[in-house]
């Protein structure tokens, strides 16, 4: 068991019959009435996101998990298929807990975290950020780079995304997973 004074980043617990994680938290001491405790919190079955106001002091009753790497093999209809780069075993994640699964390539290692007693998967996150080749895109122009004009492009998983005007087909970028594959830069080679 632990309170509201231990509350931090990350912190994993059971609350309304599911577990959640807190995102982020403020304590607030007002100047008149008791303290509180403003939370944004998410849901480990679903992805929801919810704000609560918890009264300082409660009590809550904190899950253990464990994060660990596994590499991306393949997917097929019974799922997403990883492996554990420790002992070489396999398991399956469906596309609900992957937080970008549009975006993933063969081989790249990937953080699942899992429910420690009950060794279920929770959630899979892909890296922050992934190089990505363009397959297709309209051809740019030489110079127009002062702007901020994007075009679409096509990288290497198949999903498409939108490039500055600059980008030909062949460049590497660097992309963003957490905002579903926001382009970042251009890669030299």
């Amino acid at each position: 068991m632990a309170s509201t004074a231990d509350f931090k980043n990350g912190l994993c617990f059971k609350f309304n019959k599911d577990l959640y994680s807190i995102i982020e938290f403020q304590h607030v001491k007002p100047g008149k009435g008791p303290a509180f405790v403003r939370t944004k919190l998410r849901n480990l079955n679903n992805g929801k996101i919810i704000d609560h106001t918890f009264n300082s002091g409660v009590k809550i009753e904190t899950v253990r998990i464990e994060t660990r790497n596994y590499q991306f093999l393949y997917n097929d209809d019974m799922g997403y298929h990883f492996m554990n780069m420790e002992n070489y075993e396999q398991t399956i994640i469906p596309e609900a807990l992957i937080n970008a699964p549009h975006l993933l390539k063969d081989e790249v290692v990937c953080t699942i975290t899992f429910h420690a007693e009950e060794e279920r998967p929770l959630s899979c996150d892909l890296p922050h950020f992934m190089e990505m080749e363009i397959t297709y895109t309209e051809p740019g122009i030489k110079g127009d780079t002062a702007t901020n004009s994007t075009k679409p492009a096509k990288i290497e998983t198949g999903t498409e995304i939108r490039v500055p005007l600059f980008i030909n087909i062949g460049d590497k970028i660097k992309i963003d997973t957490r905002d579903g594959g926001a382009y970042m830069e251009r890669i030299k080679s």
